[in-house]
């Protein structure tokens, strides 16, 4: 411990004879340094204090910044801690009349430090959004250490106001109230003036233009926010929110007031683009969305502002997708008024219709979601589509109903593009609202089956005379009658050549259902009796034989009916076996595949067996009926013998 010598005592006696020199300040000074320089660690010396002359090592004394030195040097937290001591010793335990009274000069003087600081404080706030991490070298810019000193100074005003509360005599200085005026003024000005050029295309209107402006600058000021300025207060003051909060009120207040013009459609979109994309896009940036509450800010504009804009954004949109949608059409009725061919990709023929439409319709929707916010909004500017499929139906059957030298060109090409709608009403119909997806997949399917009906009919016509010899004693007896009906299909179905790959094959495959189901209609007839089990046997070895002459002719052409061969299989087995009871499962396994199969098809198809009684016949169509009910109704079954009329 150091021995206090008489040159120490005679320094503490001038310190307390100086005048405008607070006792206090010194004693808090001279603690703090004892403090910042002691270890508590070190022994302390106890040695009694003696006459005898020792050795002293003396430290230079420090010097005492006054006031006016903390507040030139900016240190504002120590400034202020400074008039928080000169403003306790000066009141003490006096109420604020006594201090009146007897230190009138040195209140007022107070008054005017106080003054001062705040001043001071008041200048650091203002230019809290210029902060700079470098060294500051510009007097009127502010750095991050200054702005840390201002945090602290006005969280000590607001301890010391409790106290002044609590004698219910001094003002109070509000400093914290202070702090939220300047910072929301602050904010007001720079969204007044922002100093970030808009970075759009040219063109732009001037409410855009004003609208990105003050965007960007939100952007860059809250970006300096969550990575300079949080670190200068406390994380108690949540500053990163409450600037958030200042932001958001400011941009909402400016765009309503906007809104609530008339505005023409750009501004419109403008608007909606920045409240539900880009300021929603800035808030959800990493970096600032790790320090604010976007859902505790809510929305830019209220919901009845919000609905008129919306509004008049949909509706133009939807009356912009229709008229893309109508020229579009027009365009195909005009090629198909002057009798133009349709062009050929790739050897196929195609129609821009549809890709051009779906163009138009995902773009739309696409963004129109992104403007409103909100995917189910977006998709009613599609309503008009089934209005469209509707005229592009129609259009399909004054092409079919002409028939003229480039109708099959035109149908062709029509199946590819109603291939088109299909996938993108299956794939993604999210872009549509579910009753227009559903009505708009009934209209494709019909325009289908008429453009299949109008393409296999004539092939059909022209087989007619050689389906007429299936089921026949002459069907049983000469292969070649079945040779010829393998070779006049392949020869007819070249005649659709000129679709597209999967219209291709599934034409076929309609075909190939067809020409099966022709099959087995004209052998239900009945023409041909089979009176014993050998003619029985040796019709099921013909119907074994067509069955896997179709399945191979047809697959080389692509489709990929293959369940088709086995319902041959089984009508076979049943013209083979003989006993009831395995008849009676065959017709059980037959039903259980195909529910559609009555007891008309079974009965018909037992009377080919002529040595089948009436009664056994009864049995099996018996076992049919208990199949039916016990079968799973929810299974789902490829229609078949539905289609095969029988009397």
């Amino acid at each position: 411990m150091r021995v206090r010598s008489n040159s120490e005592g005679l320094r503490l006696n001038n310190i307390l004879n100086q005048g405008g020199r607070s006792v206090g300040v010194w004693i808090r000074g001279t603690l703090q340094r004892i403090t910042r320089t002691s270890n508590p660690q070190d022994p302390v010396d106890i040695s009694p204090i003696t006459d005898e002359p020792q050795k002293i090592i003396e430290d230079p004394p420090a010097a005492i910044e006054t006031f006016e030195q903390l507040l030139e040097e900016q240190r504002l937290c120590e400034a202020n801690l400074a008039l928080i001591d000169r403003e306790n010793q000066l009141f003490g335990k006096l109420t604020e009349e006594e201090a009146h009274k007897h230190h009138a000069e040195e209140i007022e003087k107070l008054s005017a430090d106080r003054r001062a600081l705040e001043k001071q404080l008041q200048h650091t706030l203002q230019q809290s959004l210029s902060l700079r991490l470098e060294e500051v070298t510009d007097e009127a810019v502010v750095s991050p250490l200054i702005l840390t000193s201002a945090v602290k100074a006005i969280h000590q005003e607001e301890e010391q106001d409790l106290q002044r509360k609590k004698l219910g005599s001094r003002p109070l200085s509000n400093w914290k109230k202070l702090h939220d005026s300047i910072l929301h003024g602050l904010v007001e000005d720079r969204m007044d003036n922002p100093s970030v050029a808009p970075a759009g295309p040219a063109g732009q209107s001037s409410i855009q233009v004003d609208i990105q402006s003050m965007g960007r600058q939100l952007k860059e000021d809250l970006l300096l926010v969550v990575n300079v300025l949080k670190s200068c207060y406390p994380p108690e003051a949540n500053i990163c929110q409450f600037y958030a909060k200042l932001y958001h009120q400011s941009l909402s207040n400016r765009l309503r007031n906007i809104a609530e013009f008339a505005l023409d459609d750009k501004d419109c979109t403008s608007i909606l683009r920045w409240v539900n994309e880009y300021y929603p896009g800035i808030l959800k940036k990493p970096e600032i969305a790790s320090e604010i509450d976007s859902a505790e800010l809510g929305k830019l504009l209220p919901q009845n502002l919000l609905d008129c804009l919306e509004k008049q954004y949909l509706e133009t949109q939807q009356a912009e997708l229709s008229t893309c949608m109508n020229l579009v059409l027009e365009e195909e009725k005009k090629k198909w008024m002057e009798e133009q061919q349709p062009p050929r990709e790739d050897g196929c023929y195609a129609s821009p219709l549809a890709y051009d439409i779906i163009q138009f319709i995902n773009g739309k929707v696409t963004v129109a979601e992104k403007v409103t916010g909100s995917q189910q909004k977006a998709q009613n500017i599609t309503r008009q589509l089934t209005d469209l499929l509707q005229r592009f139906k129609a259009l399909q059957e004054d092409i079919i109903k002409q028939n003229k030298i480039h109708s099959k060109a035109h149908v062709k090409a029509n199946l590819g593009g109603v291939e088109q709608f299909r996938d993108i009403l299956q794939r993604k119909g999210y872009l549509f609202p579910d009753d227009v997806r559903e009505k708009s997949l009934a209209v494709l399917s019909d325009m289908k089956q008429s453009a299949h009906t109008y393409l296999l009919s004539p092939v059909h016509k022209y087989l007619k005379p050689q389906y007429q010899k299936l089921g026949t004693s002459d069907w049983l007896k000469k292969d070649r009658l079945f040779e010829n009906l393998l070779s006049s299909i392949e020869t007819e179905l070249q005649d659709l050549e000129g679709l597209s790959q999967s219209c291709h094959q599934e034409v076929i495959g309609v075909f190939h259902q067809e020409v099966t189901r022709e099959y087995v209609k004209r052998l239900l007839r009945g023409e041909v009796k089979l009176k014993d089990r050998e003619h029985q046997q040796k019709a099921a070895i013909a119907v074994m034989n067509n069955a896997e002459s179709f399945h191979k002719l047809f697959k080389e052409m692509g489709s990929k009916e293959d369940w088709l061969k086995e319902i041959l299989t089984h009508i076979a087995e049943v013209l083979k076996l003989q006993d009831i009871p395995a008849l009676q499962m065959q017709i059980v396994s037959l039903g259980h595949d195909y529910p559609d199969l009555s007891e008309k098809h079974v009965s018909a198809l037992l009377k080919l067996k002529t040595n089948v009684s009436r009664e056994d016949r009864q049995k099996v169509k018996a076992t049919l009926s208990d199949t039916r009910e016990g079968s799973n109704g929810g299974v789902e079954h490829r229609p078949f013998f539905s289609k095969v009329v029988v009397k």
